[in-house]
């Protein structure tokens, strides 16, 4: 009898383990769950590891804006019975894949384009009708007013009470910090949260370049909304400087002027010129939030975003090194052996993979910033197209240059061209896979299309991708001219007819999908983060 019920358990388990999973829980496996180990900080003072758990509390406030401006009350999403779906959710922030758009808890439609940025009832005339000034101001909530009307509310209004409690952990970071340079930032940070007036502070921290410690937070990024393309949305990341490896990378920035030049487009496009200020740093990623830990992680961010601080000081390129080397481990190197030619995959670099990411997050700080027909910003003029041809921009003109200066010998590591332009394609195949929903994924979409099309990249017979390493050089090269022209023209309909074109997955990419799911290759990571 005991031997008849071990079998019978035995079964019953084996029955268990091999219950399908649904297509959430399939939705949820394509996030490989990474955790963030705290490095070494044996060198950080016990103030300075306070200032840091200071910061991790400012940034869960900012985290808590964040949902209110993409979905409402994050309580609805932990309330889900499933706990595949809140697991899912979380990752979302709401209830929305953020890969085509589409709900995947019961009771709601697609993702609304212009997320909670806006009334869900408005049209197009109401917004059309709204002063040029108010539509233009990335730091404002559209909503509808007790009268029917539909009426601006500035950020540091809208969330005050979450601003207030950021402000109130950066002054005791102020208060604890031995840097004058990172309490003169800090204090600054605060009047600027709640102003939504962030040049000072913007300055301030781009001259903060004697911390270990570093904290990005504020309302940067416009990918949320997908609508106008103007409202700018939180994210927060904590980071810790990696000395030795910034002090090795930031002698590009004495290079960007020769790099502006250098970028393959009309002579009349490079007047502007990046400031003097720039800097490039390497970080360990201590904690996420926001934007930023929304659906695929960043793993590098290019600020500010004003078009005046980045003429007058330039940009600062923070690198999150950690969660780079993760990502190529995991998903880039994985990707590339599968769909790349054995001899093309042998190139895959761990070190290109790095540079090729500098010199993306250097050439968003590059090119055009105001159009030259007196359109305005690239931003208002391409509206909820600029993001997508700015990261097409950020890409081909960052492979460009990478190319460029790995030719002459002159990236730190011995990088060839070839190691560069084999681990961009690997990457390319993971990040096609972030889906049309996304400026990110269309942007890359239309990058892959064209390279095919133009025959730098040629699939065979047995599913893999050959390289034409000088049909590639080229092909960046015309793309780069071309979106580089769209953006200094502010021609928006060449912007939505080149994404139309382009910007749709093929037969054969979606087959690429489906290999790389069979191999087990993670759609991206989630993480863990100890507990402060």
């Amino acid at each position: 009898m005991k031997k008849l019920f071990f079998v019978l358990c035995t079964l019953a388990l084996a029955s268990c383990a091999q219950t399908p999973k649904t297509d959430l829980q399939r939705k949820l496996a394509d996030y490989e769950t990474v955790r963030i180990s705290t490095p070494d900080l044996s060198g950080i003072s016990e103030n300075g590891k306070e200032v840091l758990r200071l910061y991790r509390w400012a940034a869960d406030e900012a985290d808590a804006i964040y949902w209110k401006q993409v979905f409402g009350d994050k309580d609805q999403m932990l309330a889900l019975p499933e706990r595949a779906a809140r697991e899912y959710a979380l990752i979302n922030y709401g209830p929305w894949d953020r890969f085509d758009g589409k709900a995947f808890v019961e009771g709601y439609g697609d993702r609304p384009l212009g997320a909670a940025f806006y009334p869900a009832d408005m049209t197009d005339d109401e917004y059309e009708a709204l002063d040029e000034a108010v539509r233009n101001n990335p730091y404002t909530l559209i909503t509808r007013g007790e009268d029917g009307f539909l009426k601006a509310v500035p950020y540091h209004e809208a969330y005050e009470e979450h601003i207030e409690k950021i402000c109130s952990f950066l002054r005791s970071a102020a208060d604890l910090t031995i840097k004058p340079s990172v309490r003169a930032y800090l204090l600054s940070k605060i009047e600027a949260l709640r102003s939504d007036d962030y040049e000072a502070s913007d300055k301030l921290w781009l001259s903060m370049d004697d911390s270990k410690m570093d904290l990005i937070l504020g309302p940067n990024e416009t990918e949320d909304d997908q609508l106008h393309g103007v409202r700018r949305s939180y994210g927060a990341f904590v980071l810790l400087k990696q000395v030795e490896l910034t002090r090795r990378i930031d002698q590009l920035t004495a290079l960007l002027p020769q790099l502006q030049e250098a970028l393959p487009c009309n002579s009349a496009y490079k007047a502007f010129v990046p400031g003097t200020a720039s800097n490039i740093y390497a970080y360990d990623a201590l904690y996420y939030a926001g934007n930023y830990n929304a659906g695929v992680k960043v793993i590098a961010v290019n600020l500010p975003c004003d078009g005046a601080v980045q003429s007058g000081l330039g940009t600062r390129t923070a690198l999150m090194h950690n969660i780079m080397n993760e990502k190529f481990n995991r998903i880039v190197y994985p990707a590339g052996r599968r769909l790349l030619k054995p001899s093309d995959a042998e190139k895959l670099s761990a070190g290109a993979f790095f540079w090729n990411i500098v010199f993306r997050e250097v050439a968003h700080g590059l090119g055009v910033k105001e159009t030259v027909n007196g359109k305005g910003s690239v931003e208002q003029a391409l509206g909820n197209e600029a993001l997508v041809m700015e990261e097409i921009k950020g890409n081909v003109a960052g492979i460009f240059l990478a190319c460029k200066l790995a030719g002459e010998h002159r990236l730190e590591g011995l990088v060839t061209k070839n190691e560069a332009i084999a681990t961009f394609c690997a990457s390319l195949f993971r990040s096609e896979r972030f889906g049309e929903a996304t400026a990110l994924g269309r942007a890359n979409i239309a990058i892959f299309n064209y390279l095919c099309e133009k025959q730098a990249l040629n699939r065979t017979e047995n599913g893999r991708y050959e390289i034409d390493y000088g049909l590639f050089e080229q092909a960046v090269s015309h793309l780069c001219a071309r979106v580089i022209a769209i953006q200094a023209t502010g021609d928006r309909e060449a912007a939505e007819a080149f994404e139309k074109e382009y910007a749709v997955r093929t037969a054969d990419y979606k087959e690429d999908l489906r290999n790389m799911h069979l191999e087990g290759i993670p759609v991206d990571l989630r993480f863990e983060f100890e507990k402060r």
